[in-house]
């Protein structure tokens, strides 16, 4: 299990800071000269709106399946009360954001669990270099295992069936690996993922469009529909060891019981998703791949999107895709591209967080062509998603374009207020002061008046 590098960013680079030259360390982060660090208070989580028919589907194959498609012989979770540890020289933000992360489980998954100091827990999340993650899986930001707690037990026991997801019988002992030389934004993301994975569901499906079990990484904190699927994992009826037809009889009736409006939705019944796709996207997207090789992937992903007749998230997500990489060669036809995204994302359930990520590209292209209105506009539809979601990279990028848009429009003390919030959220989002301060930069000369004067 591990988080994919997936970057969602056009001219940003990266929504997590992993291709920067430069680690965004602790000291570069307490040393700030830059407004103080903001973080997300209330959680708002958006109520489930499923058919149970989808969701009991959906459980299935996320429980009884690995990512690789191998479907498991019996189901697993961690019987009785859970612990988590956290340990290794750790960012500042990690500790709360693990203890509120906590307290939604308990409360809104119903899962019995509590932070730690004691060596026997549950679940030891180990705060390691990047460095440390990649020397075993070169494109991943972080990663789950079982029957282990610390690295060094790792490195002495990968390539035995003792860390083998596919042949574990139980869960009472897992180690999670996440970066401490990320944003404290990429280390909260890979604490949501892992460690719902860890709990949880050992598959990820793109078919999913509110999930963090999603590839895509639209969504960077745990949803509704996640703390609904894990309320259901550790749901009484359920138990360690059964197999796939004992949970198939019994799945229905737990969501019945906690989802009863979901009786009487109509299912979606949304197409699985093709190997092929998944391999091209994640070629198009993620690290190590040529100009060259991104775009044919890209191309590859949407003709396997055509074919499948998809008119869901997915489809918007492969025109996503595409737009990214034509960017940098094509801009006129990387427009086209997120448009046709957002016009799929548009006719789609559950996609207002995929149409934020979009109004960012477009936002950028009418500042660049000087239609601050427009940049405006699409800017403050956004926003508050963006904030509701938890993603303060995203917010962040939205809230320097708005300034800009505003600084074009001749709005230039509120474009500087706006200017001044972003600060605060890109410091979570983006990390030290020298990538928030190259995010500036990098919006900045988007601004026909700031080109103009040769200004970065």
């Amino acid at each position: 299990m591990r988080r994919l590098l997936l970057p969602l960013y056009l001219f940003l680079g990266a929504c997590m800071p992993v291709a920067q030259s430069e680690p965004a360390t602790r000291a570069a982060m307490a040393d700030s000269s830059l407004p103080p660090m903001r973080v997300f208070s209330v959680p708002r989580p958006q109520p489930v709106r499923n058919s149970n028919a989808d969701l009991t589907r959906d459980f299935m194959d996320l429980a009884l399946s690995l990512e690789s498609g191998r479907s498991l012989d019996v189901f697993t979770r961690f019987e009785g009360p859970i612990t988590v540890r956290l340990v290794g020289s750790v960012q500042p933000s990690v500790p709360s954001d693990l203890n509120r992360l906590l307290h939604r489980l308990r409360n809104e998954a119903g899962i019995d669990i509590e932070a730690t100091t004691s060596a026997s827990a549950s679940i030891t999340v180990n705060a390691v270099r990047r460095s440390e993650i990649q020397r075993f899986l070169p494109q991943a930001a972080c990663f789950v295992v079982p029957n282990v707690s610390t690295l060094s037990e790792y490195r002495q026991a990968r390539r035995s069936n003792r860390v083998n997801w596919g042949r574990i019988a139980d869960r009472t002992r897992l180690a999670i690996f996440l970066p401490n030389d990320s944003s404290p934004q990429e280390a909260r993301d890979c604490l949501h993922e892992e460690l719902a994975q860890a709990l949880g569901p050992l598959n990820d499906l793109y078919r999913l469009p509110n999930s963090v079990f999603n590839d895509d990484n639209v969504h960077t904190v745990l949803t509704g529909y996640d703390m609904l699927i894990l309320r259901a994992y550790y749901d009484p009826a359920l138990r360690n060891g059964m197999s796939r037809t004992e949970v198939l009889r019994r799945i229905p009736g737990v969501f019945a019981r906690l989802n009863p409006e979901g009786e009487y939705l109509p299912p979606r019944r949304a197409a699985r998703t093709p190997r092929p796709w998944i391999d091209a996207i994640q070629t198009a997207l993620g690290p190590g791949a040529s100009p060259a090789q991104r775009r044919s992937a890209a191309t590859e992903a949407l003709s396997i999107a055509s074919a499948m007749g998809w008119e869901d998230h997915r489809r918007g997500f492969t025109h996503y895709a595409m737009g990214r990489i034509l960017q940098g060669s094509d801009p006129d036809a990387a427009r086209v591209q997120f448009i046709e995204a957002d016009g799929y994302f548009a006719r789609a359930p559950q996609t207002e967080l995929h149409r934020a990520y979009v109004a960012s590209q477009l936002a950028a292209f009418a500042l660049t062509e000087n239609r601050p209105d427009d940049a405006i506009a699409l800017t403050g539809l956004s926003i508050d998603l963006a904030a509701r979601h938890e993603n303060a990279a995203l917010l962040a990028t939205l809230l320097m374009l708005r300034a800009e848009a505003l600084d074009l429009a001749g709005r230039v003390s509120a474009g500087a207020d706006v200017r001044l919030d972003s600060l605060g959220w890109a410091r979570y989002g983006f990390g030290s002061d020298w990538s928030v301060r190259a995010k500036l930069r990098e919006i900045s000369t988007l601004n026909p008046l700031n080109r103009s004067r040769g200004s970065l």
